[in-house]
């Protein structure tokens, strides 16, 4: 059964029908600044310029209010980042193929950005079951739009994750050597991982899941996974008015 706290989804309906533009961009912005974050930790004063930028376009993703442009915000912040995190790949890697020029899917062409959609995939699986867990309705988005099958809402909730989950997984995996050219398939100009090749990467991402980092808001520590739960359930205490405005997760 559904969570009792049908309000919760009233409101939530409300908020989709309506539009809800403060909380479309602290997704955005969320995001924007956790990518900057990683490329500031792994590239340093290399990527200064980069970095600078994506943090311009946070503030400007944070102010914006609609949802078209939040989008165009979003594909620029995603541009330049893309265009950085080629560089984070160790070269001393033992499969040669590991090189990443820009992001691509249905269907990926490389074996990085194969990793990527299947990272993704698990975290949008872990931020619906946090919906859930908060009385949300995760096929109704706020700022995705929803479709037939769509996890809308969960990939509203994963936006400030992609970075600190997705992308950080995808590099321990390929800086440590967790993976090598067998843990692929190439066909048709498509790649893929093998089974074998999907089980390390999810004990990478386990093991990223369990990590503990101090929660900004509460000042406690808590795990990656307990952590998605935290904000789902701030996203409804928002919804109800409970408190103000929502705070996506960053780290610094």
């Amino acid at each position: 059964m559904p969570s009792k706290n049908v309000q919760v989804r009233i409101r939530q309906h409300r908020a989709s029908a309506v539009g809800a533009p403060e909380l479309a961009a602290a997704f955005v912005s969320g995001k924007i600044r956790n990518s900057r974050t990683l490329i500031r930790r792994h590239s340093g004063r290399k990527a200064a310029a980069t970095v600078g930028q994506l943090a311009a376009i946070a503030r400007q993703a944070e102010a914006e209010r609609r949802l078209d442009a939040l989008l165009g915000i979003e594909g620029t912040a995603a541009r330049i980042y893309f265009s950085e995190f080629g560089r984070l790949l160790s070269r001393r890697n033992h499969f040669g193929d590991f090189d990443f020029e820009a992001r691509n899917r249905r269907p990926p062409g490389d074996p990085v950005n194969a990793m990527l959609s299947f990272v993704y995939a698990l975290l949008v699986k872990d931020t619906l079951v946090a919906a859930l867990a908060a009385a949300l309705e995760p096929y109704l988005g706020l700022y995705h739009r929803p479709g037939f099958g769509r996890p809308a809402l969960a990939l509203d909730l994963a936006e400030e994750f992609r970075p600190l989950i997705g992308d950080s997984v995808v590099l321990t995996a390929i800086n440590n050597g967790e993976l090598d050219g067998s843990d692929f398939v190439s066909r048709a100009g498509a790649v893929a991982l093998t089974a074998a090749g999907r089980r390390k990467l999810i004990r990478t991402y386990e093991r990223r899941m369990r990590t503990e980092l101090v929660h900004p808001l509460f000042k406690y520590r808590a795990t990656y996974r307990r952590t998605l739960e935290i904000q789902a359930r701030l996203l409804a205490a928002v919804l109800v008015s409970d408190i103000p405005t929502y705070r996506p997760l960053t780290t610094r």
